[in-house]
């Protein structure tokens, strides 16, 4: 009979213990590797998303700067403006290169002129450096009027052949890819664009769309190599009155303090549920190893060595560990990707779902914890009894 073999049995044969320690383990490696993944899915997000801005400083009316940020990662519709001239003095701010104007609007809601409630965004094809690349590299062109770009889940509704914003008809040419956050569902198209649907609103919408004259509502700016964004969002709000100048370093605070907060709050509780599991998995294998005493000692007697009788009680363990923590990671991958849009709406947090290298990755990294806490646990109860006398433990 092979070590397996003989592992294996003690396991069947011990269905009660073992299911205790096969649950310990998938509690815990469940627990762990959804936080991870929860975690470095909000993570992801918001790397994308700042990726996707490609902005070294963005520049908004004071006072707005966590509403945009809302907008920006959960696509949440918001309304500030600020005077276009405001383009032209932070193109003179020393240490900046280039400087885009944005337009922050929203469709409406349950309204017969629009088929969605969605953020929408105009941007200027002759500055722009967040959505041309990607025109360029992916759609061959450059976005037309009345074209517009999608999120990664904008699509034409069924029976329709183009998205209508305040009346107009939008040709969707394309859809850019996920991040995970609320511009997954938002709306791109150029400024020419947006006036052109402003206008025909006054008479096809049940409102029309309202966009001040001469106005944007954010900058984003790209600073010259060597410059310290910090440096010049500092000298931006000194000369441009009424504006918060955000380095691309600083967005998304809030957000990035609630990932934190979160981190702390579970890992606490992750904390005191895996100790107390390390020590009920310890105390069941040491039960274990007691009741099991005759039968190690006849295999001393018959010629077993210290070392086989210990890797046959560790074999145990890691086979209850290796079920257990295989199960836990599965079917904590699948609760969390069938769940992930409540995920984002109870915790108000973007996320995007890791690729399957990386879920293979946190998966084997939370398998190798798994095994290693419960080889821990089991080892000093294995150890007593690999090293009680044969003749003591065959007479008890």
């Amino acid at each position: 009979m092979t070590l397996l073999q003989l592992a294996w049995k003690n396991v069947v044969g011990s269905a009660f213990r073992s299911w205790i320690v096969f649950l310990c383990v998938l509690v815990v490696t469940a627990l762990l590797f959804s936080t991870v993944l929860v975690i470095r899915g909000a993570q992801d997000s918001l790397r994308l998303v700042q990726q996707r801005l490609g902005a070294d400083v963005v520049v908004v009316p004071e006072g707005t700067e966590t509403q945009v940020e809302t907008a920006l990662l959960m696509g949440q519709p918001v309304a500030v403006w600020m005077p276009r001239e405001n383009l032209d003095r932070i193109a003179g701010i020393p240490g900046v290169a280039i400087v885009t104007p944005q337009l922050y609007l929203a469709s409406l809601a349950n309204a017969p002129c629009c088929s969605a409630e969605m953020f929408l965004m105009a941007f200027d094809p002759q500055t722009d450096f967040t959505i041309t690349p990607w025109l360029s590299q992916n759609l061959g062109h450059e976005l037309g009027l009345g074209e517009a770009i999608g999120g990664s889940d904008v699509f034409v509704p069924y029976g329709e052949e183009n998205i209508r914003i305040y009346g107009y008809e939008i040709d969707l040419s394309g859809n850019l890819e996920r991040t995970g956050t609320g511009l997954d569902t938002a709306l791109f198209f150029t400024f020419e664009t947006a006036r052109e649907v402003a206008q025909v609103s006054r008479t096809k919408a049940v409102r029309p769309l309202e966009i001040p004259s001469d106005s944007i509502s954010a900058a984003l700016a790209r600073v010259v190599p060597g410059a310290d964004p910090r440096l010049v969002a500092l000298q931006i709000v000194h000369d441009v009155p009424g504006v918060a100048a955000i380095p691309s370093s600083g967005l998304f605070q809030t957000f990035h303090r609630q990932i934190s907060g979160l981190l702390r709050s579970v890992l606490a509780i992750l904390g005191i549920t895996s100790v107390l599991s390390l020590v009920l998995v310890g105390l069941v294998f040491s039960m274990a190893a007691n009741e099991r005493r005759r039968e190690t000692g006849v295999m001393r007697a018959l010629g077993a060595t210290h070392g086989a009788v210990l890797r046959s009680l560790l074999a145990e363990a890691i086979i209850l560990a290796f079920g257990g923590g295989i199960t836990g990671i599965l079917l904590a991958a699948l609760a969390i990707y069938l769940f992930r849009n409540l995920i984002v709406l109870s915790l108000g947090l973007s996320f995007l779902f890791p690729s399957f290298p990386s879920l293979v990755a946190l998966g084997g990294g939370g398998l190798v914890l798994a095994l290693a806490g419960v080889t821990l646990a089991v080892l000093p109860p294995a150890l007593r009894t690999c090293r009680q006398d044969p003749a003591v433990a065959m007479r008890e």
